[in-house]
């Protein structure tokens, strides 16, 4: 095999076998919004700002963790009293660094992986300088630090093991992959839950190229699987599944199964899927990791099926991924230009300064600052609400969905038929936003995110087409005029 699939991002030090020796270092830097949680438990400073109040919501105490683009503070919400880690990035940095895509698209992932077992991002606020991340306090460090002192029992291991498929399987049935899962980006709260965190080098379908296949390399050497490596396009949700097998072997066993001094050696390895097992590993174990360290994916074995084996039913049960669909984004400015985010019940009206944020291409603040919307899932009408409304339901109907009214201008579209997570519940409400405008929006309550997608492209949208002036995200309208600037 040649050195050309040895691209200049798997530059890493090896010193030995234990996972305490850090196996594995990033050759450059990005701002993850989570670059900081490292520092929580080790950090001894205790630079404080004792007088600073966040758009008078929170009090901002020491710094927690320093990185490239942004300090991480701890913090409290003034009106309950909860505890919060706040990450002050630099704009100026971020944007100098060309990472300001990377930024928003951690954003909208973190909006779609809202469960109990991956860090909570609460709320993003901005300034003309700075982006906030108030974000989830996970009080235990990270599980590396736990590994650093040897291997795991087998019934904590599972645990941990439990969580991490469970969160997991969530991600990808949002249409995410992590492709960076490690023990490293594994935090642990007062309860000794585990929380995914870190989505900086996460993809989402749209980042599939024509062959359904993501393409960029990246990841973690130690952790990485070795279709990755070879350049010829790779399904994101396997690659973790790998991800998940190593941590799993490595919580109990105390060291990685193929980490090597050689770099070379240690790929020859990975592709051959060559490691041998400690000779405390149960027999269960073994046959679970032998499963999912397979070097071809398409034998490798898929989450439902892990889910399924004996030794990991052992004490499961599935945690309630949080709801989101009666939530919104506001966005408010005020006289400071201050720009802030906030998880709110669904609003009455759409205020100015969201829809001309959603709505206008040229002044398109979207993509920072609210959870992400699928193509489809929102839209502009000069007809009246009414009967938007009727030909919503009558397109439901045709679709063979069941309808159900939420509230005046709000309907619940039931689907008939089991989906991969169950039927698909979406909700579609009308605000009105000018005496001839309206604002549509579609939000899915349950059931498969790309079965949602799908169901907004292919059905939604095309029988809606009569009534929409123009969809969010689209640089033209419905009609084939020129698009004019709200601004």
């Amino acid at each position: 095999m040649g050195l050309g699939i040895f691209i200049p991002w798997l530059i890493c030090c090896f010193h030995g076998e234990k996972l305490g020796e850090n196996p594995c270092v990033r050759a450059s830097p990005k701002p993850s919004i989570y670059e900081g949680f490292k520092f929580f438990q080790e950090s001894s400073m205790e630079e404080r700002d004792s007088n600073t109040t966040l758009f008078g919501r929170y009090e901002m105490g020491r710094v927690l963790g320093k990185g490239t683009f942004a300090k991480v503070y701890y913090g409290k919400h003034i009106g309950s009293g909860e505890s919060v880690a706040i990450k002050v990035i630099s704009k100026e940095k971020v944007k100098r660094e060309g990472m300001m895509e990377q930024i928003k698209r951690e954003i909208s992932v973190m909006r779609l992986v809202r469960h109990p077992n991956v860090v909570e991002l609460k709320e993003v606020m901005a300034t003309k300088t700075k982006i906030f991340f108030v974000m989830e306090y996970v009080r235990g460090g990270e599980l590396f630090a736990k590994l650093a002192k040897g291997k795991l029992k087998e019934d904590l291991a599972r645990k941990y093991f439990q969580q991490l498929i469970g969160a997991v399987d969530f991600c990808h049935s949002r249409g995410v992959s992590h492709r960076d899962l490690k023990p490293e980006n594994l935090l642990l709260d007062e309860y000794e839950n585990l929380k995914i965190s870190d989505f900086g080098l996460s993809a989402l379908p749209e980042h599939l190229r024509y062959d359904g296949l993501l393409h960029t390399q990246c990841g973690t050497p130690a952790y990485v699987a070795p279709e990755v490596l070879r350049k010829k396009g790779y399904d994101g949700s396997k690659t973790d599944i790998w991800s998940c097998g190593i941590i799993l072997y490595a919580l109990l066993a105390g060291f990685l199964p193929f980490q090597h001094e050689s770099l070379i050696t240690m790929y020859t390895k990975i592709f051959k899927a060559e490691f041998q097992f400690p000779p405390w590993f149960s027999a269960e174990s073994k046959r679970l990791i032998s499963k999912i360290l397979v070097p071809d994916p398409e034998r490798r074995i898929s989450i439902s099926a892990i889910m399924r084996v004996p030794w990991f039913q052992k004490g499961f049960s599935v945690a309630s991924a949080f709801q989101l669909e009666e939530t919104t984004t506001n966005f408010e400015e005020d006289s400071s230009s201050r720009t802030k985010l906030s998880l709110s019940s669904s609003p009455k009206f759409f205020n100015a300064f969201e829809f001309i944020s959603s709505m206008s291409s040229g002044f398109d603040l979207s993509g920072l600052f609210e959870k992400k919307r699928k193509s489809g899932s929102i839209f502009t009408s000069k007809c009246s609400a009414t009967a938007i409304m009727s030909k919503i339901e009558s397109v439901a109907k045709g679709l063979n969905f069941k309808v159900g009214k939420v509230k005046d201008f709000k309907i619940r579209l039931e689907g008939r038929s089991e989906g991969r997570k169950g039927r698909l519940y979406v909700t579609a409400e009308v605000f009105e936003v000018a005496p001839e405008v309206a604002v549509v929006e579609l939000s899915k309550c349950s059931g498969d995110t790309l079965e949602y997608a799908k169901f907004c492209e292919e059905d939604v949208r095309p029988a809606l087409k009569d009534i929409v002036w123009t969809w969010q995200g689209d640089g033209n309208k419905t009609d084939g005029s020129r698009e004019e600037s709200i601004m």
